[in-house]
């Protein structure tokens, strides 16, 4: 009698969107392994045409209820690009400051409430609440403060308000940049106490290598989160207008979204790509804290795309606080932006928490959208996890069926996926 493994798992389990694994093993070898996207395009694109050049951000932001804010930065420095339009030097540090809300926000979400529940053994954060009390209050103490860091520069948690093109709409007061930097310092030995636990429990994640080509914004001047180019580990810069030539959009079977390559069959971004790309950047905490983890360049571990998220929330802490340092010091001057009107074609990219983000439109003479293109970094990610897949379950197929399917499901965690927001499906 054949032995025969079937793996179907309809949805990913913690993780935004629908996205399904199926693998089929039969007499020792692997005849199927699919990472399959099912959900429905949005065509966020086409909702844009015809809105004014001061509605597309807020439109743009609610691609993702996550990464709103990255959506709305990214989108500001495209129809700025079109437009013509510099920013002070003063909007450029809030701004910074605003994306490392995000950062923090999400990468603390995603490593204590979705995955630490696989290093610990349990299905969801629910069992966590009972065995691990203090670490999980920890961790929404963390995450508290970071709602309130962009509650104050955005407006509001997610889909913020405040940034517009050109620079902002109404700026926090001095009193209320020291009581933020209070915070951040009152939360560091919260944030020290949850790395602890993630390197006593690092032994459970994979050790699972597959070398592929890592893509991210990397600047001269910083580890590149709100500027950069776009650079590769296999070698090459191009300007962010010319994100095409490298993410090369092409349609499979078996997905809504689309997938992407560059130099190789997949390409990889976000936290361990952009680590790969800046570590030298990092923050000498966040150097201890990736050094702790024996992690450095170039590591081909996608499962150690969590430790990168832990070592860059560190960074954005520590850059957080230098930066309202320089603002307090400089004091903030109440500008108000300005916009002259004209037709272009203009992108922007910022690297949100999943990886680099890309936004392009086309205005007219009135300032209307005629044209938009978002390549999301959960799209770019696609083909990555489908090669993962694909070498991995040939290594670990004669494993018990449950464990076989609970290291996919880690392995597309890993990615931190926010599956709903990549199903951009439009022939361009």
């Amino acid at each position: 009698m054949s032995a025969e493994k079937i793996i179907k798992v309809d949805h990913v389990t913690r993780v935004e969107g629908h996205g399904n694994i199926l693998i089929k093993i039969k007499d020792g070898k692997v005849e199927e392994c699919l990472w399959k996207v099912v959900e429905a395009p949005r065509f966020f694109e086409a909702m844009l045409r015809g809105r004014k050049w001061y509605e597309v951000a807020h439109i743009t932001s609610r691609i993702c209820g996550i990464c709103s804010i990255g959506h709305t930065l990214t989108s500001l420095k495209a129809t700025e690009a079109a437009m013509g339009v510099t920013v002070s030097e003063q909007t450029l540090k809030f701004r910074r400051l605003l994306l490392h809300a995000e950062t923090l926000q999400s990468h603390i979400l995603h490593l204590g409430y979705l995955v630490l529940p696989d290093l610990v053994g349990v299905p969801s954060v629910v069992p966590l609440a009972s065995s691990h009390t203090e670490h999980v209050l920890r961790v929404v103490r963390i995450h508290r403060m970071a709602n309130e860091m962009s509650d104050l520069l955005g407006g509001r948690t997610t889909h913020p308000q405040r940034p517009v093109v050109g620079g902002f709409t109404k700026w926090p007061t001095a009193q209320e940049m020291e009581t933020l930097r209070q915070r951040l310092i009152d939360r560091v030995p919260d944030v020290e106490a949850v790395a602890s636990l993630i390197k006593d429990l690092a032994g459970k994640l994979p050790k699972f290598t597959r070398e592929t080509e890592f893509i991210g914004l990397t600047s001269a001047d910083e580890y590149a989160f709100y500027d950069g180019d776009i650079a590769s580990t296999d070698g090459g810069t191009w300007p962010v207008d010319q994100y095409k030539k490298v993410t090369n959009e092409y349609l499979v079977p078996q997905s809504t979204a689309k997938f992407t390559k560059n130099k190789r069959d997949a390409y990889m971004v976000g936290a361990l790509a952009r680590l790969n790309l800046n570590y030298d950047q990092l923050t000498p905490k966040a150097k201890e804290i990736a050094q702790a983890f024996g992690l450095g360049p170039m590591n081909y571990n996608p499962f150690m795309n969590n430790v990168a998220q832990l070592v860059e929330f560190v960074h954005c802490l520590e850059e957080s606080i230098r930066l309202i340092d320089e603002i307090l010091e400089e004091g903030i001057e109440s500008e108000k932006p300005s916009v002259s009107v004209r037709p272009g074609r203009g992108s922007g990219s910022t690297e949100v928490p999943r990886g680099i983000l890309f936004h392009e439109y086309e205005y007219n003479n009135n300032g209307e959208c005629v044209w938009a293109n978002c390549v999301i970094p959960t799209n770019q990610n696609h083909a990555n996890i489908q090669k993962d897949l694909e070498t991995l379950i040939p290594e670990i197929k004669d494993r018990p069926q449950e464990e076989i399917e609970l290291t996919a499901e880690m392995l597309v965690r890993a990615y931190d996926p926010c599956i709903s927001c990549s199903t951009h499906c439009i022939f361009l």
